[in-house]
């Protein structure tokens, strides 16, 4: 199968996907020796950091030559493009499920809120600074999460469970405060389990101010 475009566009990596990076002019091979190339990347950023994920010593641990690697990647960037990408895919994954009126809405938002944090956490503790410096250009990114965010605002307004605040203001803010969050927390090396634990304190005290006051008898 041949796809056209650029390397920051074919993030899914197909067995004998062919790339044509535009402003190189070159045509990149997407195959199982690409997953490898990523998988080898993660593993040396795991032990080692990811300072020290270099093209020779993603080489060197795989056993092949330069051609091998510049073939399917331009550079090591590339790398970590398609990584930070796959982690960018697996938190949109986190809020495809559908709030079902029935249930709890405030438990739906807290289940989404620490599903998309425990889901990346791992990775982006390997790859902090190539991810938050890379999102923080990434005014795509922003823009998705801002809308989804709104969209469950809207949702607990026309339930009447939250209050009628602006749902703009308030779902940028929410962004903010789980990006920064998020930043902390892996900057500090928090462990899996506490980061999701603060993360449920403070969306409470976010809940408190924002819902409705219960009805009384």
């Amino acid at each position: 199968m041949v796809n056209y475009g650029t390397i920051l566009s074919a993030h899914t990596v197909l067995k004998g996907e062919v790339v044509f990076l535009e402003a190189e002019k070159e045509v990149l091979i997407r195959d199982e020796i690409s997953e490898e190339i990523v998988f080898v990347a993660e593993e040396i950023a795991k032990q080692e950091g990811v300072r020290n994920v270099t093209v020779r010593k993603i080489l060197e641990k795989m056993g092949v030559t330069n051609r091998v690697f510049y073939n399917r990647f331009p550079n090591v960037d590339a790398v970590f493009e398609l990584i930070y990408q796959r982690a960018v895919d697996k938190m949109h994954e986190s809020l495809e499920s559908e709030y079902d009126v029935r249930t709890d809405f405030f438990g739906y938002v807290m289940d989404v809120v620490v599903k998309v944090l425990v889901n990346t956490y791992e990775v982006k503790n390997r790859f902090s600074q190539y991810m938050f410096e890379f999102d923080s250009v990434k005014e795509a990114n922003r823009i998705w999460w801002t809308n989804k965010i709104r969209e469950i605002i809207e949702i607990g307004k026309a339930t009447g469970q939250l209050k009628p605040v602006d749902s703009e203001k308030l779902s940028y803010t929410v962004w903010c405060f789980l990006r920064g969050y998020n930043a902390d927390a892996v900057n500090r090396k928090l462990s899996q389990e506490e980061a999701a634990e603060n993360v449920k304190f403070g969306m409470k005290c976010l809940f408190d101010g924002i819902k409705t006051p219960e009805k009384t008898l």
